[in-house]
C-alpha cells in the first residue's frame, strides 16, 4: 500500500504559511498573528482537496510505526484494513453533467503507518460549552478506541472546559472508569463557557507532556481549538489537535449534522405532544413550545416536521410580525376558528427583533460570546393572551412549555450513540496517523477530516428558500409571514 503522504502524480499540493517559514524553529517565537493557510491539493477536472494539516508539515524526519490494527483480531474480518491514501469525500454531491469535480475532504479512517508509538501517547479530552446528548458517549469511545485499537494507556480528562487546562486537576480515564457513562446525560468531565487563554492552555499541554488533544464543542470551541493548533504549530510541538463538533442547534457548517441533534429532535417531540394534548383538551386551546435554536431553527423545523401536530413554526431565519392582515394574531384566530386548537413551536432566537429597543439594548453576551437572548417563549405567550383579552373576540386557554434543559440533559438515543462512536473512532485514527488541526465529522454519510477554517468560517442556517422549509410550510399550512411593511405598502398601492 502507498505511504501515507504519497500524492498521485496528477495532483498538485499547495501548502503555505503567512510567514513563509523554511523551518519550524523559525515559527516558534512568532506572535499569534501568524496563521497557517489552507492546505490545498488540486487535480484534473476542477478537483480540489481541502486537506488537513499533518505533523510532518512543520516537523521534519518524524518516525513512523506500523499500524497496530493489522494485528487486531477485531479487524481481521475487514477486507481492507486501511483507507486508501487517495480517498476523498466531495462537499457537494448534486452536480450537472458538465460540473467540475469541486471541493473534497480527506476521508477519515485508519492509515497503514502511524506517527505515534502507543507508549509515548499522552492524550487529553476536554468538553466545552453547553450540555448536549452524547457527550459521555464520545468521551467513552475516545478512551476505548485509544486503549483497545492502539494500546494507548495514558488518557487524561480535563475538568471544566478550557479553563481546566490551567485551573483544575485532571482525571485519569480508563475503559473501566468510562464503561457506563454513555447511559448518563451531561459530561463526566464537566464543562464551562469561555476560559480560553491560548498561551496558558498550550503551556499546560507542553508542561504535562500531552501530545494528543481531543476537543469536544461547538463553533466557539472549535475556534478555540484552531487557535490552540496554531500555537502548537508555531512552537513546533509534536501534538495533534483534534476537534469533535458538538452543538445541539446543529449550526456548524459543512457537516451533515452534529451529534445529539437526533436526540434533541426526538425529545422535542415529547414536549410538542404534551402541548397538543393540552391544547385539544379545551376550547380554543393554544400550546406554545419554545425549543433551542439561538441563531438556527433546525431543531424547531425538524421537530415540527416529525410531529405533524404543529400549526405554526417560528425560527430566527424567517421573520414574522404580529399585527394586521396575514400576521401571527390573524393566523391564530383563523386556525382556532377552523380547528378549535393549535400548537405553536418557536425557536429561542426567533422574533428577537420585535422586542423594544430598550430591552434589546440591555442584551449582553455570555462567556462564549453568544448573545443573551430575551425569553421569546414567555414574551410571545403574554402577547397572544393580551391580544385576545383586548380584542374580546374569543376566549383562549394558553399553555407554555419550555423543555430546553430537559432536552440538553438526556442521554443520547440509539442513532446518536452510533454516530458518536464513529466520530470518536475516526478522530483517533486521524490523530494516530499524524493529522492535526481538523474536525472529525460526517459529510454526505461519510466520515471525513475537515480543516478548522471550514468549520469556523460561518454558522449554518435554515435556508427558507430551500425545499425543506417549503415542506414545513406545506405541513403546517402556516403563512410565510412576509414583512408587515411590505403588506401595508402593497395595500396602499392597491387602493
Amino acid at each position: 500500500m502507498a505511504p501515507i503522504n504519497t500524492i498521485p502524480s496528477s495532483l498538485t499540493t499547495t501548502t503555505t504559511t503567512n510567514g513563509n517559514f523554511d523551518h519550524p524553529s523559525e515559527a516558534r517565537g512568532m506572535g499569534s498573528n501568524v496563521n497557517s493557510k489552507p492546505k490545498l491539493v488540486s487535480g484534473t477536472a476542477g478537483y480540489v482537496l481541502q486537506d488537513v494539516p499533518h505533523l510532518t508539515d512543520y516537523i521534519p524526519n518524524l518516525s513512523t510505526y506500523p499500524n497496530p490494527l493489522q494485528n487486531n483480531p477485531a479487524y481481521s474480518v475487514v477486507k481492507q484494513y486501511f483507507v486508501n491514501v487517495d480517498d476523498s469525500v466531495p462537499e457537494r454531491i448534486t452536480v450537472h453533467s458538465d460540473s467540475p469535480r469541486g471541493i473534497h475532504f480527506r476521508r477519515a479512517g485508519p492509515r497503514q503507518r502511524v506517527y505515534f508509538d502507543a507508549d509515548e501517547v499522552r492524550a487529553a479530552i476536554v468538553t466545552c460549552g453547553g450540555l448536549c446528548p452524547g457527550l459521555n458517549t464520545v468521551i467513552r469511545e475516545l478512551v476505548c478506541s485509544l486503549y483497545h485499537m492502539y494500546g494507548v494507556k495514558k488518557v487524561l480528562g480535563i475538568n471544566g472546559g478550557y479553563k481546566g487546562f490551567y485551573a483544575r486537576n485532571t482525571i485519569n480515564l480508563t475503559p473501566k472508569s468510562v464503561n457506563d457513562i454513555h447511559k448518563r446525560g451531561g459530561t463526566v468531565l464537566g464543562s464551562s463557557r469561555g476560559g480560553h487563554v491560548t498561551k496558558k492552555i498550550v503551556d499546560s499541554i507542553q508542561d504535562r507532556g500531552i501530545n494528543q488533544v481531543y476537543i469536544i464543542g461547538g463553533d466557539g470551541t472549535q475556534r478555540g481549538a484552531s487557535a490552540i493548533f496554531e500555537e502548537v504549530r508555531k512552537r513546533g510541538l509534536k501534538v495533534a489537535i483534534v476537534g469533535i463538533p458538538k452543538t445541539i442547534d446543529n449550526d456548524i457548517p459543512v457537516i451533515d449534522k452534529s451529534f445529539g441533534f437526533d436526540t434533541a429532535v426526538e425529545e422535542a417531540q415529547r414536549a410538542i405532544n404534551a402541548a397538543h394534548v393540552e391544547a385539544e383538551s379545551v376550547e380554543n386551546g393554544i400550546g406554545v413550545v419554545k425549543l433551542m435554536g439561538r441563531y438556527s431553527g433546525f431543531i424547531a423545523m425538524h421537530a415540527t416536521l416529525a410531529s405533524r401536530d404543529v400549526d405554526c413554526c417560528l425560527i430566527p431565519e424567517s421573520p414574522f410580525y404580529l399585527e394586521g392582515h396575514g400576521g401571527l394574531y390573524d393566523y391564530i384566530e383563523k386556525t382556532l376558528k377552523e380547528n378549535g386548537h393549535m400548537v405553536i413551536v418557536i425557536a429561542e432566537g426567533a422574533g428577537q427583533e420585535l422586542f423594544s429597543e430598550s430591552i434589546q439594548s440591555a442584551n449582553k453576551e455570555d462567556e462564549s460570546g453568544n448573545k443573551l437572548l430575551q425569553d421569546v417563549g414567555l414574551w410571545i405567550s403574554e402577547k397572544i393572551k393580551n391580544h385576545f383579552a383586548k380584542q374580546k373576540t374569543m376566549a383562549i386557554t394558553l399553555k407554555y412549555i419550555d423543555p430546553t434543559y430537559m432536552i440538553r440533559a438526556v442521554p443520547s438515543n440509539a442513532s446518536d450513540n452510533v454516530y458518536c462512536t464513529l466520530l470518536a473512532q475516526s478522530a483517533v485514527h486521524g490523530a494516530m496517523a499524524g493529522y492535526t488541526g481538523y474536525t472529525s465529522a460526517l459529510v454526505h454519510g461519510r466520515q471525513t477530516y475537515i480543516p478548522f477554517y471550514r468549520i469556523i468560517e460561518r454558522q449554518n442556517h435554515v435556508v427558507i428558500t430551500d425545499r425543506m422549509w417549503a415542506r414545513l410550510l406545506s405541513s403546517t399550512n402556516q403563512p410565510s409571514f412576509v414583512d408587515s411593511k411590505c403588506v401595508i405598502e402593497e395595500t396602499k398601492e392597491d387602493h
